[in-house]
């Protein structure tokens, strides 16, 4: 598809663009003048040091966080303010959380089919059908009549992952998705996310799981202090840094 004089949406254009965006808590610049674009298909990894901005960059796209400056577009249009456009780039946009943000009340096939019933308007018998679908994909079919808190953390993840999933949004953002996890069961949620890169999804993670980075990520970029310090090959960043900023993390955390 191209651009015509109606200004139609090439499929050449971003999918996400941030464009010189700022964010302040209080005193704190914890966005300063970031630039980013995410395209169709690709995985961007976002890494850092705690506090450099990283989970409030990923919240800014579906616009839990807003920003004080700069502009951010999904799919070619800026972000909503409120009300209905505002539900409906939610619905676009994806979000897995590090805690899974489950309905404890409801089962694990009535958490997935929820969404998509009521905001998307699907019919019950056809969301069932889309949910169990998802549910099997992430690995978890057996478990769908059960509660959220009869779960493992790394099922509750996997449910939280068919969740969103099952709104077949555009984008899917993750926020630190196994950073609550025990160890073991943190390969098995970065192993639904990897084939969900495999199958073409559009996302972005922020994560401390420099594996995953290295093996999933189309581009890793890398934050400190509030600025996007690196956005490389994952390649490019782990064997050849090039800022001291980068140079001193990896030392850090690759010795482990």
């Amino acid at each position: 598809m191209v651009v015509d004089g109606a200004g139609t949406v090439s499929a050449a254009d971003p999918l996400i663009e941030l464009r010189d965006v700022n964010k302040y808590f209080g005193q704190l610049h914890v966005l300063q003048n970031i630039d980013l674009t995410v395209d169709r298909g690709e995985v961007v990894v976002v890494i850092g040091p705690s506090g450099g901005g990283k989970s409030t960059l990923c919240r800014t796209i579906n616009r839990l966080e807003t920003i004080d400056s700069g502009r951010i577009a999904v799919d070619g249009s800026p972000l909503p303010e409120e009300g209905r456009a505002l539900a409906k780039l939610r619905a676009d946009v994806g979000m897995v959380f590090q805690s899974f943000n489950l309905f404890a009340h409801k089962t694990v096939l009535e958490n997935v089919m929820l969404a998509p019933t009521k905001v998307r308007g699907r019919r019950k018998d056809e969301a069932e059908r889309r949910a169990r679908e998802l549910l099997d994909r992430v690995g978890v079919g057996t478990q769908a009549d059960k509660y959220p808190a009869q779960l493992s953390g790394g099922q509750q993840q996997r449910v939280a992952i068919a969740r969103a999933l099952a709104m077949d949004p555009k984008v899917m953002l993750f926020d630190e998705p196994t950073s609550a996890l025990d160890p073991e069961m943190i390969n098995e949620v970065l192993e639904v996310m990897r084939q969900l890169a495999r199958d073409g999804m559009t996302m972005v993670v922020v994560t401390h799981e420099m594996g995953f980075a290295r093996s999933a990520a189309n581009r890793v970029v890398f934050m400190a202090d509030g600025r996007i310090v690196e956005d490389r090959t994952p390649e490019g960043f782990f064997t050849e840094p090039e800022s001291d900023r980068a140079k001193d993390f990896l030392s850090k955390i690759l010795k482990h």
